[in-house]
């Protein structure tokens, strides 16, 4: 079992603070994910619960004992790099015995091991193959097995699909879903690929600039996301959100006109952010009806689902899906209507969401 502590983690290289107080709790058995976009700081807490990076600040502990200054080798933790890392001169079996041979067990044990582990990544028919002779996606399952041979009560995977083709990522991603179900433990994946984390995940921490912005269930941070950042990072394509003005029930965007909708928040607020996913718009070419006016930018047609772009007065690009019969030319002159009970409202100010 791995339930995780973090409490106020800070990291700072030199003058440079990278993580700003990091609270989180991971229970056991949990598949949780760190996403965020480059340079946010998920690998950098990756590797301070791997213990490759010493904490500067704050408290991090597994199964209740501190673990601050424990030696990476004694945590009981198992890491997947965004490069494989396999020795190149030995075969698949040599590369997944070098830890465990490390770790002083007999020679039955380990073969019972890497058993196990190529049986679960299908591996048994590569494990005299060097490196060289391996595709990627079966490289990254050799890098996978090398760290389930540890038998570790916690996995980390440092962005482990970023190497591999759209079509081997998605496969790969499914048999990750699988072994984290058949290990039973608990596992920690590091990605900026949102589709990954949203179809992997049981819980996801979205950071920003060495900060969370939001930890939930895929569910939640879709649903109800908690600020603008994780407003537009959750969802593709993203949520478009507009600067609008309020008076009274009506929401006013600068060139593109106003439109009516009853279930505005609570709030004396003026200046509103108005989130709009593609579900929750439409587009007629009516001039007349109510809602904001743009033009068409163009059209992604993606067999099951299309996706009409348009430019809004004030320059925002938004995504409407639409049905696949419908064939705009770009430039068409066209409005867009906003269906009122899929609205998200955040404060112009704090960026925070509001309750309507």
């Amino acid at each position: 079992m791995a339930q995780l502590s973090l409490s106020g983690i800070k990291k700072g290289f030199g003058p440079v603070e990278v993580l700003h107080g990091i609270d989180l709790e991971i229970k056991d058995k949990e598949f949780i994910v760190f996403v965020g976009p480059s340079g946010c700081g998920k690998s950098t807490l990756l590797r301070l619960i791997a213990g490759l990076d010493t904490i500067s600040a704050g408290e991090f502990r597994m199964n209740g004992r501190r673990m601050n200054e424990i030696a990476p080798s004694r945590r009981g933790i198992a890491m997947v790099f965004q490069s494989y890392a396999l020795y190149p001169h030995m075969d698949v079996y040599e590369n997944m015995a070098f830890g465990v041979r490390l770790m002083g067990l007999d020679k039955a044990e380990i073969e019972r091991r890497i058993a196990d582990a190529a049986q679960m990544l299908r591996l048994g028919e590569l494990l005299k193959r060097k490196p060289r002779e391996l595709s990627g996606g079966q490289r990254q399952r050799v890098a996978i097995g090398r760290a389930l041979v540890r038998k570790p009560q916690l996995l980390l995977l440092d962005e482990p699909l970023s190497n591999l083709d759209a079509a081997l990522r998605s496969d790969v991603r499914l048999e990750i879903a699988k072994l984290h179900r058949d290990i039973q433990g608990t596992t920690i994946y590091v990605t900026h690929d949102q589709v990954e984390a949203m179809t992997l995940a049981d819980r996801i921490v979205v950071m920003n600039n060495g900060r969370v912005e939001q930890f939930g269930s895929p569910r939640e941070l879709y649903e109800r996301p908690a600020n603008t950042f994780v407003a537009a990072f959750i969802g593709s394509p993203r949520m478009a959100l507009l600067d609008v003005e309020r008076q009274g029930n009506r929401l006013g965007l600068p060139g593109s006109g106003s439109l009516s909708l009853t279930r505005l928040p609570q709030i004396d607020e003026r200046d509103l952010v108005l989130g709009v996913r593609p579900d929750s718009l439409t587009i007629t070419t009516d001039l007349a009806a109510e809602g904001f006016k743009g033009s068409v930018i163009y059209t992604e047609y993606l067999g099951d689902n299309t996706f009409i772009y348009v430019r809004l007065g004030d320059g925002t690009l938004v995504s409407i899906r639409a049905a696949d019969t419908v064939e705009l030319a770009p430039d068409t002159p066209v409005v867009v209507q906003v269906l009122p009970d899929a609205v998200h409202y955040f404060s112009r100010s704090t960026r925070e969401r509001l309750a309507a």
